[in-house]
């Protein structure tokens, strides 16, 4: 979508009429776009309103999932909902702030606003920057309810930051053109790009910085602190922190939120640390650690607090003898293992009548999709004998051997 575009579908909504109808709306259901925009249109409502209103409706709706029911009040544009940090983690961020005792900060290239929104609930003076006029727009209406937060069309690297206290930034990771948007992955492509955050960085301001996770450890600043960051399993983001918004002897940590609460796990060394736990067989138990704890590389830290063992050296496997309750990793009892060989798989898939099949993989090319299929391929009758009986493999690489662990989830 064009910026033009993307402005069409917000301007119909920055009046009063266009506003009350976004507002008066039922929850968002695709199958009923057709009529309600037919009723709509009867009703006397402009087309182009019409068509801003059930656009806005449905990033209304997908939008839950990051705001929960602030959604259903605010405006959004899609790349700006796509790159949104999720309410709940936004607050974690500006904490960051208030501990620090920084009180006016500013947010360089905001997006529509969610971590100004998560600032100013805590009392921070916020002036939220954006370039971008159609986000800048979406950002004013969602920060309309705080007079404390303040929205400004401008470049981030040309902001004065005369009287601020700290900077929090969460640079465009993507490039919009006429055929959509594309995500970039190089720090200096962003905008602005991480050496900027660094030059703020030197010159003392207190820093956070919001990032992809897949940032290479090498790509990450010296003297910063790295948060990766998962929710529900999900790895959103990793944020440095600089300065006094950095943790004394933290350097790289995990946060992993679920519905059980939230758990962290800090590490003082650098990224290149070499220590490793010892490598074993698979027996036991095995662990999948959260997406979080592998991104931070603390994979490590994780099998020694499970007094494991690595199944290889360059897999985020664990192995142990008992079972141990951790917010850090997925747990499995290990049922049986066998080299990996698809003919010997069937048989096995064919013998325990196996209807329903998992498949986790990690340090093998085997794609998850096609081995399924060719694993439950048979005839009708055949499958239909196997029912609904689940399992779970587990493919990976034990030094050059590869491997299919026979695995059944546990909860603890």
């Amino acid at each position: 979508m064009t910026a033009a575009a993307a402005t069409d579908l917000i301007a119909p909504l920055l009046t009063p009429a266009g506003w009350d109808l976004v507002n008066s709306l039922a929850p968002y259901n695709e199958a009923d776009t057709m009529r309600l925009s037919t009723s709509l249109r009867r009703a006397g409502h402009d087309p182009e309103v019409i068509a801003a209103a059930l656009t806005q409706s449905r990033l209304r709706s997908r939008a839950e999932t990051k705001f929960g029911p602030f959604a259903a009040r605010m405006l959004f544009t899609a790349a700006g909902l796509e790159q949104a940090t999720r309410l709940g983690v936004a607050a974690r961020h500006a904490e960051r702030f208030v501990t620090a005792g920084l009180e006016r900060v500013a947010d360089l290239g905001c997006g529509i606003g969610a971590d100004a929104i998560a600032l100013a609930s805590l009392d921070r003076q916020v002036t939220a920057v954006e370039l971008d006029e159609t986000t800048a727009a979406a950002a004013t209406m969602n920060l309309m309810p705080w007079p404390n937060a303040t929205v400004v069309g401008g470049d981030a690297e040309s902001f004065d930051l005369t009287g601020y206290d700290g900077v929090w930034l969460d640079p465009a990771r993507r490039i919009t053109s006429t055929s959509g948007t594309t995500r970039v992955f190089d720090p200096e492509a962003f905008s602005p790009p991480l050496s900027f955050v660094e030059r703020l960085a030197d010159a003392g301001t207190p820093v956070g910085v919001k990032l992809g996770p897949g940032i290479p450890h090498d790509a990450v600043p010296a003297g910063c602190e790295a948060q990766w960051v998962s929710v529900d399993g999900d790895v959103t983001e990793v944020t440095l922190w600089f300065n006094s918004l950095k943790r004394p002897d933290v350097r790289r940590s995990a946060l992993v939120i679920s519905s059980h609460g939230a758990a962290e796990l800090n590490s003082a060394a650098d990224f290149d640390d070499e220590t490793r736990p010892p490598v074993g067989t698979p027996a036991g138990y095995l662990y999948e650690p959260d997406g979080a704890v592998i991104r931070a590389g603390l994979v490590a830290d994780v099998a020694r607090q499970l007094d494991g063992h690595l199944l290889d050296p360059r897999i985020a496997y664990i192995c142990a003898a008992t079972l141990q309750e951790t917010p850090f990793a997925r747990a499995y009892k290990v049922l049986s293992v066998m080299p990996y060989n698809v003919k010997a798989l069937r048989t096995w898939v064919r013998e325990n009548s196996i209807g329903v099949l998992d498949i986790k993989k990690r340090g093998t090319s085997v794609t998850p999709e096609e081995l399924r299929k060719q694993l439950l391929a048979g005839s009708g009758k055949a499958r239909k004998s196997a029912g609904k009986k689940k399992a779970t493999l587990v493919l990976t690489r034990i030094g050059e051997d590869r491997v299919a662990i026979v695995v059944e989830p546990v909860t603890v």
